[in-house]
């Protein structure tokens, strides 16, 4: 009984297994209003259609029973909708059983390095859609697989990691074993700071799930405050702080922050390492100069220091105050 019970589950759950689509906007894609109550593959073939139809065509070729394209399955319409969709998002790419990747830009019989060439590289989204998926494939302009390769997952490519990390910055572990979370905050951000997305929020609203976080989804409060919203969120949450290392101008929702993610492309400023003689040498001077109780007390007041925390758009840091013991003239 328990094993038919284990194949009626796998039947039922290949039954609802879907197909996610990674693409770029080109001009008029279609609505959730312009396909509803209608066969897609009877429609004209302007704007994004064609790609709508071939996509669903390259689902059904593959056998699965539901295929899913953000630009008319939300309804862009009903806010709630969009909210939840945006927070989701993550979950839904990491839940697909395939996300099919279409370079517009890709011709067919395609060379190594065309991939690291696309434009879709750039779009802000990009980089959940593609970090998000167990198994992805590359799709290109006629809908043939990227450099002829027919094998089921692209991920498992060392050819075509390594033309995504040229062209994304992101390391080949993150790329096929990504697992969101706070860790290396700076090193995220540096991954979409030469992004661009159709909405300026989008630039942050896209890294939601990068971070493991939900905030509210408010389309019109324009990309600074988004952005603060959600590096203020992060530090909050993790209490590193590194995302305050940039280089730009300063965010009018916090001086602190920049505002823009393009600031986040410098890289920080590093100091010039001490060799292995010099840190020998410093430590031994120091044996003379601090007695051991004070180091202690010292080591104690750093660890016991609160994280970092922004209220009211403030940003809080901890600090040790140390007594005047004497006035020199």
């Amino acid at each position: 009984m328990d094993l038919r019970m284990e194949r009626i589950k796998a039947v039922v759950a290949m039954y609802f297994c879907y197909v996610m689509l990674s693409h770029r906007w080109e001009g008029k894609e279609p609505l959730l209003c312009d396909i509803q109550g209608k066969v897609i593959y009877n429609l004209d073939a302007v704007g994004g259609i064609p790609k709508l139809e071939s996509f669903c065509r390259t689902v059904c070729d593959k056998v699965y029973h539901w295929a899913w394209i953000d630009t008319c399955c939300i309804d862009q319409t009903n806010n709630i909708e969009v909210q939840q969709s945006v927070n989701s998002m993550f979950i839904w790419y990491r839940h697909s059983v395939l996300t099919i990747i279409y370079l517009l830009d890709v011709p067919p019989s395609s060379q190594p390095g065309m991939l690291e060439n696309s434009a879709w590289n750039t779009q802000g989204w990009m980089v959940q859609e593609f970090l998000a998926p167990k198994f992805v494939l590359f799709y290109q302009r006629d809908w043939s697989l990227y450099l002829d390769n027919c094998s089921s997952n692209h991920k498992n490519s060392l050819a075509i990691m390594q033309e995504m990390g040229n062209a994304t910055g992101i390391n080949v572990q993150a790329l096929v074993t990504f697992w969101p979370g706070m860790r290396d905050t700076q090193e995220k951000l540096q991954w979409v700071s030469g992004c661009v997305t159709t909405w300026q929020e989008d630039i942050a609203y896209s890294l939601f799930g990068i971070f493991g976080i939900n905030l509210p989804v408010i389309y019109g409060e324009k990309k600074q405050k988004a952005l603060g919203r959600l590096l203020q969120e992060v530090m909050a949450q993790s209490g590193d702080i590194s995302a305050l290392e940039w280089v730009g101008q300063s965010s009018k929702f916090n001086s602190c922050l920049p505002a823009n993610i393009t600031s986040y492309k410098a890289p920080s400023c590093t100091l010039s390492s001490l060799s292995e003689d010099d840190i020998q040498v410093s430590i031994s001077l120091l044996r003379y100069v601090v007695d051991m109780d004070s180091f202690l007390k010292l080591y104690t007041l750093f660890e016991n220091l609160g994280a970092p925390r922004f209220a009211n758009c403030r940003l809080h840091l901890s600090c040790i105050i140390f007594p005047v013991t004497e006035v020199i003239r």
